[in-house]
């Protein structure tokens, strides 16, 4: 416990401390802020579609059985558009993250090789 309470007392080193200065710079926190504002809402909704799925299928069997054409019903044609959502957000994702987020943390990177710290 007493280790813990110096550890922590303990300052930086200087190469920790020029990690610790890019951490809290704008460019990083602007970064952060922009892989968080799509990451966190998409699987949020992600999460809801598939719970939407999930109860559906537990709790509204006659509608998931509800035939649409041919051996094809409801609960199949939702089962499917999970996996076609799955590929659609990760091909946006890839997209927002070549466009958006790779620029600025190669900006970061070359910023952080110009001091020495990669």
């Amino acid at each position: 416990m007493e280790h813990d309470r110096q550890a922590a007392i303990t300052p930086p080193t200087p190469i920790e401390a020029k990690y610790l200065a890019v951490q809290r710079s704008e460019e990083f926190q602007d970064l952060r802020r922009r892989y968080r504002g799509w990451v966190i809402p998409v699987t949020v909704g992600s999460l809801l579609w598939y719970l939407a799925y999930v109860l559906l299928a537990a709790y509204a069997a006659d509608f998931m059985g509800t035939p649409l054409f041919g051996n094809i019903n409801v609960g199949l044609v939702l089962g499917l558009l999970q996996f076609v959502s799955t590929f659609a957000v990760t091909a946006l994702y890839l997209r927002y993250a070549s466009r958006v987020l790779d620029p600025a943390s190669l900006k970061i990177r070359e910023k952080m090789e110009e001091e020495g710290l990669l």
